[in-house]
C-alpha cells in the first residue's frame, strides 16, 4: 500500500511544476508582450522571469491575504504572476544597460542582427 502513497504524491508533484512551468511560461512572453523595446534573454529567460514573477507575485498576495494560497491557475495568480514578470524585465532590463547608459548618453538603439541583404553590392575604390 505505501507504493500507491508514494506514486500520488509523485504524481502531485510533477502536476504542480508543470502547472507553475507553463503559466509561468505564459506569464513570462504576456509581460514581455506588454513591456515595449527589445527584450534581452531568449526562451529560459522568459521563462525563468515567468515562473519568478510568478513565485514573487502570488507570494505577495499571499502574504496580505494571510492563510489563503494563490494558484497561478486562477485569474488573480495570472494577473499579479504577470505583474510581478513585469517587475523582473524592468529590472532586468535596467541592470542590463538596456534602458540608460551611463554619463547621460542617450540609450542604446536596438541592435541589428548580422546578416547581407540579397542584391547590394559593395565596391571599394583604390
Amino acid at each position: 500500500m505505501p507504493d500507491v502513497q508514494f506514486s500520488d504524491a509523485v504524481q502531485q508533484a510533477a502536476h504542480e511544476l508543470l502547472v507553475w512551468v507553463g503559466f509561468g511560461t505564459l506569464v513570462g512572453l504576456l509581460a514581455k508582450a506588454i513591456m515595449p523595446g527589445r527584450d534581452p534573454g531568449g526562451t529560459v529567460a522568459t521563462l525563468m522571469m515567468g515562473i519568478g514573477g510568478t513565485v514573487i507575485g502570488c507570494g505577495i498576495v499571499s502574504y496580505f491575504y494571510e492563510g489563503k494560497r494563490i494558484s497561478p491557475i486562477s485569474p488573480l495568480g495570472f494577473a499579479v504572476g504577470t505583474a510581478g514578470a513585469f517587475i523582473l524585465l524592468f529590472f532586468y532590463r535596467l541592470l542590463g544597460g538596456y534602458l540608460f547608459r551611463e554619463g547621460g548618453t542617450a540609450p542604446p538603439t536596438a541592435r541589428r542582427p548580422f546578416y547581407r541583404r540579397w542584391g547590394t553590392r559593395v565596391t571599394y575604390d583604390d
